[in-house]
């Protein structure tokens, strides 16, 4: 009775275990992972890689653009390339998606990939691809991508209002990132992808000349930074001029954005208020590795946090479709 007792228990502990190793296959099968189109479109990656380069090449303001694309694309319906599809009232007409560039780098490698593994590669892995290798052309980090998205089906101007925007609070920006799964840290590292790209003087003249009630420019800029901006934006001027996120570093990957908002010499309000808020300023003093604080490593973290940031609310199985081209559903 006992060893038939005994030889039942270890029967069921091995089921249990199949059982297990299952439900991690099949989890990993409905989700993404790193080399999921391995034995699909071996090339995939390469092609992407290849065809993002080739754009950089001809004009290094892509890589910005395709990483902002991306996660402009994930806080909207989740990452399922929403933000590629044309038409009236798409996220791709809202607002803050209006001075997004990149969507022909993401047009030219879907139609590469259809000719070698047609209807097999997804828009929504494309561009979370073309994001990683953008930061690696200008410096940055590499990281494994997951991949094994679907594309959505749906894109609407009006769902880009819980995008985070240059004039939000900490506890605001932190909210929206909250809502989407991400924490403080997070944010932090992610914003910090301001270290590339540059954004137009209509989104912060108004901190130059007449940010507070009685007129005047935002105290948080620091002096000589000021006059700089006054000149590259003057009152009244060009608003669609272009100015860097990252003062001095804005085309190379880097940590010194971190070391700008520090100094006052952060260009977008939102950013400035990162150091000035107390919650996310010893987020930023770890990355600049001030004494006392334990250090993070910028090039670790926000590999990490990319990876995070492009699972938001993916769609897999048969909540979406491989689209034949970008622009548009099947």
């Amino acid at each position: 009775m006992g060893l038939y007792f005994n030889q039942s228990l270890i029967l069921t502990f091995f089921l249990l275990l199949l059982l297990a190793a299952n439900l991690v296959t099949f989890s990993q099968g409905q989700g993404t992972r790193p080399g999921f189109y391995a034995r699909s479109c071996a090339r995939v990656e390469s092609i992407v890689q290849s065809t993002v380069k080739s754009h950089f090449n001809s004009n290094r303001a892509i890589a910005p653009g395709l990483l902002r694309m991306h996660f402009h694309d994930c806080f909207v319906q989740g990452c399922d390339g929403s933000i590629l599809i044309d038409g009236a009232d798409t996220e791709k007409t809202a607002g803050p998606n209006l001075l997004l560039r990149g969507y022909e780098v993401i047009d030219d490698a879907k139609q590469q990939l259809e000719a070698v593994c047609p209807g097999v590669v997804s828009c929504a892995d494309i561009l979370a691809l073309a994001a990683r290798d953008s930061v690696v052309l200008t410096g940055g980090p590499s990281w494994a991508v997951p991949t094994g998205r679907k594309d959505g089906l749906v894109s609407l101007a009006s769902d880009t209002s819980n995008l985070p925007s240059f004039t939000d609070s900490v506890a605001t920006q932190t909210q929206k990132f909250q809502a989407k799964g991400l924490n403080a840290q997070d944010l932090v590292t992610l914003v910090g992808g301001h270290t590339i790209g540059t954004t137009a003087c209509q989104f912060f003249s108004y901190r130059l000349y007449n940010f507070t009630s009685i007129g005047g420019p935002d105290p948080s800029i620091d002096s000589s930074f000021l006059s700089t901006l006054q000149t590259l934006c003057p009152q009244n001027g060009n608003g669609s001029r272009r100015v860097g996120l990252d003062n001095g570093s804005e085309n190379r990957f880097d940590n010194s954005f971190f070391a700008n908002l520090r100094d006052g010499r952060a260009v977008l309000e939102s950013d400035q208020m990162l150091w000035n808020d107390n919650t996310t300023k010893s987020l930023v003093q770890r990355y600049l590795g001030i004494r006392g604080l334990l250090g993070l490593t910028f090039s670790v973290e926000f590999g990490r946090s990319m990876v995070k940031m492009s699972n938001i609310e993916v769609k897999t199985g048969n909540q979406g479709q491989i689209r034949n081209v970008c622009s548009a559903v099947n």
